[in-house]
């Protein structure tokens, strides 16, 4: 995916009331701007940090920029939960993802289960309809990414839909979109919610397969990077992340 303009360059200020985030910019304009994250952005929210903001070109908006980065520890990390969908979308289209391609059709927002949309549905009419639920996250524990940051009821709900989209005979995936680049293996956060983690590995033992890759998040644009190393039953436990001090 990329972008037609780089980004405002700022830095963070605080990320509150959930959807909120404060920016100053080089000249020390305060721009409060739209949070795209619901979830607790843990270790990723870290104020001084350099964060990036895209512009609406709206004056109309009334929150005229987007909170779309932040650098942790000299690596960049996309905060915009809008985004990842599109770029899974589009790496798919263009055969990135080895384990997705051969389909003759691909849809997003696809209405199944209950009350519910996929985020990517693959069609074929010689083979099964192949079903694709995006989860995005920023959080990571070393070089280890982790799912989700908070408790997800919807998460879970989307766990179950995918298994019994597996048990009516078509193929499922849930597809981990890590939004950066310093990882090497994911596995779920089992000291967050261990509700979701435990109904993630009994959905891949139920046939629900499961795709995690990191991103790279540049100014111009962000893109799947590579596939990491699944680690489903590895450590329960959890580090918060803490800023390192420099040198």
């Amino acid at each position: 995916m990329r972008f037609d303009t780089p980004p405002l360059e700022g830095r963070l200020r605080e990320r509150y009331k959930r959807f909120l985030a404060d920016v100053e910019l080089p000249d020390g304009t305060l721009i409060t701007a739209h949070c795209p994250n619901t979830g607790s952005l843990l270790g990723c929210k870290e104020p001084g940090s350099r964060a990036w903001l895209r512009d609406s070109g709206d004056p109309k908006r009334k929150l005229r920029f987007t909170w779309q980065a932040i650098e942790i520890e000299g690596n960049w990390v996309n905060v915009d939960t809008n985004l990842p969908n599109r770029v899974v979308f589009e790496s798919i289209l263009a055969g990135r993802v080895p384990s997705l391609t051969g389909y003759a059709n691909a849809r997003r927002e696809v209405k199944y289960g209950t009350n519910s949309r996929i985020d990517v549905l693959l069609e074929d009419p010689d083979r099964a309809p192949c079903y694709i639920e995006v989860k995005s996250t920023t959080l990571t524990d070393d070089r280890t990414a982790l799912f989700p940051d908070a408790v997800t009821a919807r998460g879970l709900k989307h766990l179950g839909e995918l298994t019994q989209v597996v048990e009516d005979g078509a193929r499922a995936v849930q597809f981990f979109f890590i939004s950066r680049a310093d990882v090497d293996v994911f596995r779920p956060a089992d000291a967050i919610d261990p509700a979701y983690a435990t109904a993630l590995r009994r959905a891949a033992d139920a046939g629900v397969e499961i795709e995690a890759w990191s991103s790279k998040v540049e100014a111009l644009g962000v893109e799947l990077d590579r596939k990491l190393e699944l680690d489903l039953d590895g450590p329960r436990t959890f580090v918060k992340p803490t800023r390192r001090k420099k040198a």
